[in-house]
């Protein structure tokens, strides 16, 4: 396994534990509270910082275990890249009309913030398993 597959991997699962966490833990409040009392800035504020900073000592604790194939990257790394982020882009396309729409219809602050983080949350799954499919299966 390359060390390119490995940051898609590490990248896949961090995609789905943080925001797993998140929306275990605000979604859990809607049928009880208000959403315009919901406090869920800071909480997803707090889970995209996590995500970053897990995502990048993840990546370093990889780099250092082999060193040697740390800064490998050849064309098929370089196309699998392009190829997952073309996946990517029509999952944020969908994410930010749905979003756009929730504004609109004057939804409240809470729905579309979650809106477009979950739209951010599957565009990363979705290049993710794109890659990791085409890492093993070719494309």
């Amino acid at each position: 396994m390359s060390a390119e597959e490995k940051r898609v991997w590490i990248y896949a699962v961090i995609a789905i534990g943080v925001p797993a966490v998140y929306f275990t833990i605000i979604l859990r409040q809607v049928p009880t509270t208000d959403v315009t009392q919901i406090a869920y800035v800071w909480p997803l504020l707090t889970a995209i910082g996590i995500a970053i900073a897990v995502n990048v000592v993840a990546s370093i604790v990889t780099a250092i275990a082999s060193p040697k194939e740390a800064n490998l990257k050849d064309e098929r790394d370089t196309d699998i890249h392009l190829y997952g982020q073309r996946a990517e882009y029509y999952v944020l396309v969908i994410g930010a009309v749905a979003a756009l729409g929730l504004t609109l219809a004057s939804f409240e602050h809470f729905w579309i913030a979650n809106a477009l983080y979950l739209t951010f949350v599957l565009s990363a799954l979705t290049s993710s398993i794109v890659k990791i499919v085409a890492y093993r299966r070719g494309f």
